[in-house]
């Protein structure tokens, strides 16, 4: 179970980031097919490898593996801006996501 979110997080994470995975592989430090071989089930990287590949996809282990999390990169930089935020301006934030959010359903 584990094991396929480990790969397809991999996956959706890198071709959101839009590099391919040769790049990825040398950006990392590793062979050029490493990434590849990963995508493929080959394995799993060592620990260092994996906060690497974290390091090189801005997510943090947690958010790598936030499966519910589809843009985490995203998120996280939403979230560092609206700490920045008065609490008037948070509070306007708030009332145009929720509309936002209401004009899906």
């Amino acid at each position: 179970m584990f094991e396929d979110l480990f790969y397809q997080r991999l996956i959706k994470l890198r071709t959101e980031k839009g590099v391919s995975a040769r790049d990825m592989s040398l950006s990392i430090g590793q062979s050029p097919g490493y990434i590849n071989s990963l995508e493929n089930r080959n394995g799993f990287p060592s620990m260092q490898v994996f906060f690497y590949i974290c390091e090189y996809l801005g997510v943090t282990p947690a958010e790598f593996f936030d499966d519910g999390s589809d843009h985490p990169v995203e998120y996280k930089e939403v979230l560092d801006e609206i700490k920045l935020l008065s609490h008037e301006n948070l509070k306007n934030v708030m009332a145009i996501v929720k509309a936002l959010n209401h004009n899906q359903t």
